[in-house]
């Protein structure tokens, strides 16, 4: 080469150098909602306050310490959270590896050896020993030049498959702690269940008494008595149910804060927990923190570099190599200039047939990004259902508490009504009884909502990402 063109060529190598077959980038494009079907300004929810936040700790607006207490246990101690963690690890060092081959690789050997050759060998000199030493040390350096971007393709892959990992551990940590939350406001609800039915078992219990009286004092028949005695087994029954569900409820909790079943118990809560605040207005734009969205983007990137390796490989692959050390017979100075040895030039490597690999290798490459784009949009259709559901949700169950509240008021005086007309001799203990049942159902439909309504909650704000402020 002329002298005036190596600084030529070599200006040429380091533009190549920055050079990328992989297709410019843009996320895929879906035009989000610009308010919820089931949100209204005047929703049937209490409105957050404009200084209203979720910290990271989005469990901290139910007010509850023993449900903190529960998540923070979650977060230190659940199998399944560690090994997302221990996946996250891996894929972060998986990424540091694939960074390496942006580098010079050099590397040292050694090879002190004691051989004996063969007395047959060809072209053996007679002067030549049977057993004698070789010592052998050096350095090779290896270097490519990645002229078409395809390490740097492999490279953005791995940091962007890396952050989807990333992602998919924040997917994790919120299930996990959406699962913990959903299971104590169901405990929370039975809690209350038992309290509702123990109220009952004393009120049926006193309404047993005072029957059993009016039966010995042959004022009220025996069919009178063993409706009063059937409803209280009846009461108690319903109150066995509610303790069995809430030992499998205790028992699932224990598991996902990572502690044997038959160690953890958790004492009865003592009130419900208040419905939280929400915001009457939602954006849609909340959406795009939700760590599985942002795992499903993440993937489209990483699928749109690897199209960018697979058309590298059709170019020729240019990298340098070098060696220097070394080598004596066993004896003499391994640095002096006879005994030295170097080599340095290009390697090049250019497919020439191979059977249609690197044609099928793209058209592989387009359809795994085609696939990350599709599951990208479904990603996103989905948390806009996983929204709108608990929204109307919500909205629905508030206004199921308010008719099952009115109804409730309305047992319950009913049930004072037919007792004192019982008591009057005015009607039957049949009426009683019917009274006394609708009531307790009465009481127990309505916790019940509320319970739904707080499930409802987490549900929404996990749907979110974790709230509803954009940076939280």
């Amino acid at each position: 080469m002329r002298p005036r063109l190596k600084p030529l060529a070599a200006l040429v190598l380091l533009g190549l150098q920055g050079c990328s077959m992989a297709p410019g980038y843009t996320t895929p494009a879906l035009e989000l909602p610009a308010h919820y079907r089931e949100q209204t300004s005047t929703g049937p929810w209490h409105s957050a306050q404009p200084n209203d936040q979720l910290a990271a700790q989005w469990w901290t607006l139910y007010h509850d310490a023993t449900l903190d207490h529960l998540q923070q246990q979650l977060l230190q101690a659940n199998p399944d959270l560690a090994a997302a963690l221990a996946h996250f690890d891996a894929a972060q060092a998986y990424a540091s590896q694939l960074h390496a081959g942006l580098f010079p690789q050099i590397n040292a050997s050694a090879q002190p050896l004691r051989q004996r050759q063969s007395d047959s060998r060809p072209l053996r000199g007679t002067t030549q020993p049977s057993v004698y030493n070789s010592n052998t040390a050096g350095f090779s350096l290896s270097y490519d030049l990645d002229l078409w971007g395809r390490i740097r393709n492999q490279v953005a892959t791995g940091d962007a498959q890396a952050q989807a990992s990333g992602d998919d551990l924040a997917v994790a940590r919120l299930s996990l702690q959406r699962q913990l939350a959903i299971l104590y406001v169901q405990l929370n609800g039975l809690d209350a269940q038992a309290r509702i039915l123990n109220s009952s078992l004393e009120d049926f219990s006193q309404a047993l008494q005072l029957t059993r009286s009016r039966y010995e004092g042959q004022i009220a028949s025996e069919l009178d008595l063993t409706r009063a005695q059937n409803q209280l087994f009846e009461a108690r029954a319903q109150l066995d149910d509610v303790r069995g569900q809430r030992n499998l409820i205790e028992h699932a909790l224990a598991e996902l804060i990572g502690v044997a079943a038959s160690d953890f118990t958790l004492a009865p809560t003592a009130q419900l927990i208040a419905l939280p605040a929400i915001p009457s207005q939602l954006p849609s734009q909340l959406l795009q923190r939700r760590p599985d969205i942002a795992a499903a983007e993440r993937r489209v990137f990483a699928a749109n570099a690897n199209i960018g390796v697979a058309k590298a490989a059709w170019y020729p692959d240019f990298s340098l190599t070098g060696l220097i050390g070394g080598q004596t017979q066993g004896v003499g100075n391994l640095l002096s200039a006879g005994n030295r040895y170097w080599a340095l030039g290009p390697l090049v490597n250019l497919p020439i047939l191979d059977g249609g690999r690197l044609s099928a290798n793209e058209r592989q490459a387009k359809a795994e990004f085609e696939e990350a784009s599709a599951q990208y949009r479904s990603q996103v259709l989905k948390a806009v259902r996983e929204v709108e559901d608990n929204l109307a949700q919500l909205r629905d169950l508030q206004q199921q508490a308010q008719d099952e509240q009115a109804a409730a008021d309305a047992a319950q005086h009913t049930q004072s009504l037919a007792m004192n007309s019982y008591q009057a001799g005015a009607v039957s203990y049949l009426d009683v009884v019917t009274a006394q049942t609708e009531a307790l159902q009465a009481q127990r439909t309505l916790q019940a909502v509320q319970t739904r309504q707080l499930q409802a909650s987490v549900g929404l704000i996990t749907a979110l990402g974790g709230g509803w402020q954009p940076g939280a």
